[in-house]
């Protein structure tokens, strides 16, 4: 018995659904070297490397939607390690239809298409770009591909890197502005390249020598560059003494009104990088405070006293240099400390020096290696809001895959549980006298998903369930309704998140606060398949927008539940919106294929229309269907209030 989501697979037949801007952005990102390899595959070599190279760069990154554009409704399952956003299909499209148009020859008097034209962006000054050389097969399957037609070349490359059926070949070109008898006709080239080069040198086009991310460079005509410079530095001359004299004041403001020079001296600016002037909270401060967040952390680390240290680490939290390594969860403001932050923590981690600060907005960590100062990081975390529980951890190092985090004052105990086990003990994890746990590995720096760490903490209130995303300030788990989630810690949500926890992938780096999984509905399948479990996922981020949604479905207990729908910047699983409905495409092990759909409790009627045609009273529906059918799926509340499928 197969489970498959309703995600459409860069390898799969199905056509994509309804495809937002945000959906089509997050596939030309997560699939973008590979969307880059085909346009440079498909573009005519006529064109040279360096601006084949360029112009698969600009193609890609011209492919995505204005608005919302449609689709089918209901597109063919995948396995779970297979699906990708719908969105990919579009942008693969999008990049096919462009590259195409760009080997088209110039016709007088006609205007030349955008994608004709030499690229405006991405654009490289003083260099050559192409890609790493390969062996004597790829020089010759490159040969072979530039005497083959732009669509030929497009179906060779979707057979062999894309791994696609004729018929879906077919469609693809179709879809891309190829009538349908070019496109029939292409595939009889492709496979005149097949005849000669062998059925295994499709399984070239994954080398170096087509990959247009992987570069090497070299000049172009330096004496001809001496005299565009020169000529160019006398224009900007004039220019700048032109602008010059135009931004002198007269009788009214300059252009920075009131403000100093750039280059003034502010007194409170100074007072803020002075490690004189940090905010130190005594140790058990926190036990006689009545909050419960980093305001009472107390500063720890064994060089806290260090004010050389502590004077880099503000200077560069500053006026961070082109050295330095910066990173930021999204929609955390990265400028100098709003006055003077507070210290958390100074001390040598794994070889390294690092400095914890919090300015009341932010977590701030500057690290540094312990033999100099080069090859310096910042990194910054949005943590405005932090409860007890958000407060109980920060991430201090990351070094050969593991992690090691600074607990909080008030946490009395500390164990890893590996999710993906969820009858398991956990172990503890030792801390040392300032709250330093050891290294333990973290589950967004492993290849696969057979293990998922957590860090289970204890404090007087309870156990709490933490992972690290990749993020300064891990994610809090919790399972249940969204109006009354509890840590995930007890047994029955610790089964449910042992289903999804590999899914917590689509939302790393994301800036989330808090991550709850949701078990919304049962269902029996057909045929005595068994019971099948609905979960909706959802994370909330510590900006408040960004939220995400991720439908999953589980076909039986204790295997990984399959991602069949998410969503951004939506209520839905959430306390605004706590109802869901999500459907899957499922085939029995009698081959016989199902429409499965579920809501949540709210939910009294679910119908399809398109290429499935049904209704049923009640929040669960199957229906047969047809290999690769599509289907809308509608729901009524009890209220009679119409809801639609998470997407």
């Amino acid at each position: 018995m197969t489970t498959q989501e309703l995600a459409t697979s860069p390898h799969g037949p199905g056509r994509p659904g309804p495809v937002d801007v945000e959906q089509a952005e997050a596939a030309l990102v997560e699939h973008y070297p590979r969307l880059v390899r085909i346009a440079y595959l498909v573009l005519p070599p006529s064109l040279g490397r360096n601006r084949r190279v360029l112009t698969a760069h600009a193609l890609v990154q011209r492919s995505l939607p204005r608005r919302r554009v449609s689709g089918g409704g209901v597109p063919v399952a995948r396995r779970p390690e297979d699906a990708v956003d719908p969105g990919y299909a579009y942008v693969r499209g999008e990049v096919l239809r462009q590259a195409l148009v760009a080997g088209l020859p110039l016709r007088r008097p006609a205007l030349p298409r955008r994608a004709q034209l030499p690229p405006l962006l991405p654009h490289v000054w003083g260099l050559r770009l192409f890609p790493r050389a390969g062996g004597a097969d790829e020089l010759a399957l490159d040969q072979r591909l530039s005497a083959l037609s732009g669509p030929a070349r497009a179906a060779y490359v979707l057979r062999g890197l894309e791994r696609q059926g004729d018929p879906e070949v077919v469609r693809v070109l179709a879809a891309a502005g190829v009538p349908e008898a070019d496109a029939r006709a292409a595939l009889g080239e492709a496979d005149g390249v097949e005849a000669a080069g062998g059925a295994g040198a499709a399984t070239l086009l994954d080398s170096p020598e087509f990959d247009p991310c992987s570069l090497q460079a070299r000049p172009t005509d330096l004496m001809r560059r001496r005299q565009h410079g020169k000529a160019a530095l006398a224009a900007a001359a004039a220019v700048a003494v032109c602008g010059t004299l135009l931004g002198l004041p007269g009788d009214g403001w300059g252009r920075n009104g009131a403000a100093a020079p750039s280059y003034a001296r502010n007194p409170a600016a100074e007072a803020a990088l002075d490690p004189e002037g940090l905010k130190r909270v005594p140790a058990g401060f926190w036990q006689r405070s009545t909050r419960r967040d980093f305001s009472v952390w107390p500063e720890r680390g064994g060089l806290a006293g260090d004010r050389a240290l502590l004077r880099r680490a503000l200077a560069v939290w500053a006026r961070p240099g082109g050295s330095v390594q910066t990173s930021a969860t999204p929609g955390t403001p990265v400028g100098p400390p709003m006055g003077s932050p507070q210290l958390l923590y100074a001390g040598k981690v794994d070889g390294a020096r690092v400095v914890l600060f919090h300015d009341g907005l932010r977590a701030v960590r500057y690290a540094e290696p312990a033999a100099g100062t080069s090859g310096a990081a910042l990194d910054f975390a949005r943590t405005d809001g932090a409860d007890e529980v958000g407060s109980s951890a920060l991430v201090v190092a990351r070094a050969a895959g593991n992690v090691r985090y600074l607990t909080a004052p008030w946490v009395r105990e500390t164990a890893v549980r590996d999710l993906l086990a969820p009858s398991k003990e956990p172990w503890p994890l030792e801390r040392d006298a300032d709250g330093l746990t050891r290294a333990l590995p973290s589950p967004v720096a492993a290849r696969g998903c057979t293990v998922w760490n957590a860090l289970q903490l204890r404090d007087a209130a309870g156990v709490r369930l933490l992972t690290d995303l990749g993020e300064l300030a891990p994610a809090r788990l919790t399972a249940g309704p969204p109006t009354a989630p509890v840590d995930a810690t007890g047994e029955e949500a610790r089964t449910a998140w042992a289903g999804t926890a590999c899914g917590l992938t689509a939302v790393r780096s994301h800036g989330v606060r808090a991550v709850n999984s949701w078990r919304f509905a049962g269902q029996r399948l057909p045929e005595g398949g068994g019971r099948a479990a609905w979960l909706c996922t959802r994370a909330e981020t510590w900006r408040g927008t960004g939220g995400r949604a991720l439908a999953q479905f589980q076909a039986s207990a204790g295997v990984p539940a399959a991602l069949v729908a998410k969503a951004e910047e939506t209520p839905a699983c959430g306390v605004r919106d706590p109802r869901v409905l999500a459907g899957v495409l499922w085939q029995a092990k009698s081959g016989q294929w199902y429409v499965l759909a579920a809501g949540s409790e709210d939910v009294a009627s679910l119908t399809t229309s398109g290429g499935v045609v049904g209704r049923a009273d009640g929040r669960l529906l199957a229906l047969k269907a047809r290999p690769g059918a599509r289907a809308d799926l509608r729901g009524t509340l009890k209220d009679g209030t119409p809801v639609g499928a998470l997407r």
